[in-house]
Parts: structure tokens; sequence; C-alpha cells
């Protein structure tokens, strides 16, 4: 069985995807709580493990990676098989283009405003809960006409961006008006191995 230890922060949705995915994925997980408060993870011996400051960091043994979608990858080439991540380029890169709109569109939108409103960063609110609309409409058309995000199937797209999609109301983000993201939220919390997050 793999050695997998995820320096974790419980109420990261970015940290949640990697717990959620292993539990999907039957992986057994080491958690080590990160006092992120204190700043563990800006100072040795995280640091080291990331420069970027950032959680989640996984160890796979020796092996280290950081960032979340990074280690979506790592671990669904590693150990999910084709269906997670098919090799074959057309199919990876509908995969992968939901993994660049969790990385950009979705952080820049429901998860930004759930940064000012739950934690108290400094950034502009009115912005980030416009690009949450815009990105919460583009998902909503195209869950009208698909199940899933890539593949009309689970695939770590679908892991990828529902974290912070399915909190934003902690950051003054509704999905009252959003019928199909929320059935799409449900397909996956009745997917075998779901586990949650606070707030979801």
């Amino acid at each position: 069985m793999p050695s997998l230890k995820l320096h974790d922060l419980e109420p990261s949705g970015n940290c949640y995807k990697i717990r959620l995915f292993c539990s999907l994925l039957g992986l057994p997980l080491e958690l080590a709580p990160v006092d992120y408060m204190a700043g563990a993870h800006k100072k040795s011996p995280l640091i080291e493990k990331n420069p970027f400051g950032q959680l989640p960091i996984l160890e796979d043994g020796d092996f280290i990676v950081r960032d979340s979608q990074a280690i979506l990858v790592y671990l669904a080439r590693k150990y999910g098989g084709e269906s997670w991540l098919p090799t074959e380029a057309a199919a990876m890169a509908k995969v992968m283009e939901w993994l660049m709109a969790a990385e950009n569109e979705i952080a820049r939108g429901p998860a930004d405003a759930r940064l000012h409103d739950k934690f108290g960063i400094k950034l502009d609110v009115a912005l980030a809960r416009e690009k949450a609309a815009r990105i919460l409409d583009l998902m909503e058309a195209h869950l009208k006409r698909s199940e899933w995000l890539a593949l009309g199937r689970p695939t770590i797209a679908d892991i990828a961006c529902m974290p912070y999609v399915g909190i934003c109301h902690e950051g003054g983000v509704s999905l009252d008006t959003y019928p199909a993201i929320r059935a799409w939220i449900a397909r996956i919390k009745a997917l075998p191995g779901f586990v949650t997050m606070p707030a979801l």
C-alpha cells in the first residue's frame, strides 16, 4: 500500500480535494494538520517541502508534490487508472480544461470571496463575486447539457472544481439559481467513498 501523507488544513478546499480523492480511491492517507495561524507552512520543515509556502503538500514515500491540481494529477495517474485522468490526448485535455478553471476562475471567484468573508483577507470582494457569477453561469450552462464536467463521467475535473463551488455561500455567493450545479454536487456526494468538509 502507498505511504501517503498530507500536510493538511481542514477548512481549505484545496486540501479537501486531496482528502476526498484519496477516499474515493480507497487510499490510506495520513493527515498532518498544519498550524496555519502560526505560519507553520512558511517555516521549516514545510517551507523546504514547498518553497511557495502554500498547502496542500503531499508526500508519497520520498516523493513530494505541491499544489492541489498537481496532486490530483499525480494521484490519478499513479493510483486512479484511466477513468479519472485518461492518457488519450483529447480526453486528457478536456479534463485539464477544468483543472485550469479550478486554478483560475474558481480560485479568483468563489474561493476569493470566501477568503474575504470567512478569513478577513483584504481583497476586492465585489470583483471576486462578479467573477464567481461568471464561472457559475458557465458551469450551470455546461451541467445542463452534461452530468459531469468532462467525458460524461466523474473525473478529477469534478474533484478539482466542486469544493469552492460547493461552499461558495461562505463568500456571500448563493447557488439558489443554479439547479444544475446543485444536482452535480449531489451526484458527487453520492459517489462511493465520498467524505465531506465543514460547510459543504
